[in-house]
């Protein structure tokens, strides 16, 4: 197990990368965005940004850490023999990239054990990068979650995170996101039915990081999701839980089942409402 200060080593260049990356995909995205191909359905899409910001986030690794693990959203997993896997989703969000809409993000983190299976994984550090506002969320395990401006050189101090407190239910504001396949939105319009009119309103973003980061600023009170991977959630959780969030799933550690993420007043509240409206 890395030490503290291992972490917090782990943790700036997870936030270095993030914001390289981030820049890229910002600087470099052309007029059209076009789609290069689709995942397991049409309305999930790749981008050639995803796929060269990918690339430069594993050329960046192979120089600084080759003997680590790197699990990219776009290119899978590459073997490692230290125990540590790089966890990169290149451009979550990526529709809203499509689209020009600033909210769209860069996820770096470091995780010790098999992020591939559900409660086999540890995260060390990471960080989540907004280009779109210049912002970048990080955070390494026991050293606490930080908010801080890209725009300036070197980084501004902090601002540390905190999720909101004494919120119940019925005045949490709420993120969510949808699933791009059509069979599982119309369970998902299911939930929402009777979730909504239980809360004080619903968010839909388009990118789980950057949802997690909410929850961890005090943006959001909640949130809860089904298909979220890891590369989606491994800097974006840490950075929640090292902001006092609690995570899970509906029955256990969170998974691609389910993600709920709050704090520990109303994240109990919430999966039982969720549990229900499941059925």
């Amino acid at each position: 197990m890395p030490s503290p200060a291992e972490a917090a080593v782990f943790r700036e260049l997870a936030r270095d990368l993030a914001v390289e990356a981030g820049r890229f995909i910002r600087d470099e995205r052309p007029e059209h965005v076009d789609v290069s191909q689709t995942k397991a359905t049409a309305l999930d899409v790749v981008t050639e940004m995803d796929t060269r910001c990918e690339d430069l986030l594993r050329a960046r690794l192979a120089e600084r850490r080759p003997d680590d693990a790197v699990l990219g959203e776009e290119d899978g997993l590459s073997a490692g023999s230290t125990g540590l896997t790089w966890v990169l989703d290149p451009i979550d969000g990526t529709v809203n990239y499509l689209y020009d809409l600033p909210a769209y993000s860069v996820s770096v983190a470091v995780v010790l054990g098999d992020p591939s299976a559900p409660g086999a994984w540890t995260p060390l550090a990471g960080a989540v990068f907004n280009p779109g506002v210049d912002e970048v969320f990080h955070a390494h395990a026991g050293g606490g979650a930080r908010l801080e401006s890209a725009g300036a050189s070197p980084f501004p101090t902090p601002r540390s995170l905190s999720v909101n407190t004494a919120v119940p239910l019925d005045k949490a504001l709420v993120g969510t996101g949808f699933s791009y396949d059509t069979e599982r939105r119309v369970e998902q319009a299911a939930v929402v039915s009777r979730l909504l009119p239980r809360v004080r309103d619903l968010r839909r973003v388009g990118s789980a990081a950057l949802d997690l980061c909410s929850v961890a600023a005090g943006r959001l009170d909640a949130y809860y999701e089904r298909g979220v991977q890891a590369w989606d959630m491994a800097a974006g959780a840490l950075v929640a839980a090292e902001a006092g969030a609690v995570l899970s799933g509906l029955q256990g550690v969170a998974s691609p089942d389910m993600v709920v993420c709050g704090s520990a007043d109303v994240h109990p509240e919430l999966v039982k409402v969720l549990r229900a409206a499941l059925g």
